[in-house]
């Protein structure tokens, strides 16, 4: 971790967190030195990120909570969490979808960063079960002072459903909406990914819906930082083989790099250099 002193509460706790969970637990002197900070701005971290449920502190530092398989964190958590990665992946998956292709985007944190990149594809049809893209778009609509609203936004449609602690709409009705349509391309958040489990939720009623997003997809791109990699949730919804690329940040440790190129044919890491993806698909 770089030491800076301007660094924002919040992306100094992801940092923190990030470095709890690598490493299986930190010192409180170790986190003051590498991020140049007071013993008592450490300590109000901690507190913090405890309050949220993800660390646990113990003498002198702290260890990380080891998540239930049912345990669904409420999206404010999910979001002061890996912000600097969720950016990267957002800007680089964004560059996949060519303007005026049926695309569709599960709900979850890093989707709704990749939401705000969208606004700069011109004429999409953005399908959505999440409260929160649906609102990027809506609000990218609305005409701003002293101009119009912003030129070639995204037709959008929001499934309905039942919403989650995470603000998205699952459910029967939700199912029926996704399984009448067709999308070029999928933008998919996940709770967790492993090579055994594929990909997971903690919710069962998620699942179902993100199974029918998956069905109705030409290509499917999994949109997730590298701490959801051998996070397993209570449902599997998908195996690695039913996805065609996975964008991650440069975090993913090698050998989580090769496990994963043994079973999907995309890997795009966010950031470093690559081959442009092959699943950029027209619309048709």
């Amino acid at each position: 971790m770089s030491e800076n002193q301007n660094l924002l509460a919040e992306q100094r706790r992801a940092l923190i967190l990030d470095e709890v969970r690598r490493r299986g637990g930190v010192r409180v002197n170790e986190l003051t030195r590498r991020l140049n900070v007071s013993d008592m701005t450490i300590r109000r971290d901690l507190d913090a990120l405890a309050r949220q449920g993800v660390i646990e502190k113990v003498h002198g530092g702290a260890v990380p909570v080891v998540e239930a398989s049912t345990h669904e964190p409420g999206f404010e958590v999910k979001s002061a969490l890996e912000l600097s990665a969720k950016e990267d992946i957002a800007r680089t998956a964004a560059a996949m979808a060519q303007p005026g292709s049926a695309i569709a985007l599960s709900g979850g944190t890093t989707t709704y960063a990749l939401a705000r990149h969208l606004l700069d594809v011109p004429d999409l049809t953005v399908v959505t079960n999440s409260v929160r893209v649906a609102d990027v778009f809506h609000d990218a609509q609305r005409p701003a002072a002293g101009r119009g609203a912003r030129p070639g936004t995204a037709t959008v449609v929001l499934t309905g459903g039942v919403r989650t602690p995470s603000d998205s709409l699952v459910g029967p009705v939700a199912d029926r909406a996704i399984d009448s349509l067709h999308f070029d391309l999928l933008f998919l958040g996940v709770h967790g990914i492993s090579a055994e489990a594929g990909l997971s939720t903690p919710n069962l009623a998620e699942a179902e819906t993100n199974r029918r997003f998956v069905r109705s997809a030409r290509r499917v791109v999994v949109v997730a930082d590298h701490t959801k990699w051998g996070t397993v949730g209570l449902s599997s919804f998908a195996t690695l083989d039913e996805v065609d690329t996975f964008v991650t940040d440069a975090g993913l440790a090698p050998g989580a790099r090769e496990e994963i190129g043994e079973h999907l044919p995309g890997l795009v890491v966010a950031g470093e250099a690559h081959e442009p993806p092959e699943e950029t698909v027209s619309p048709g």
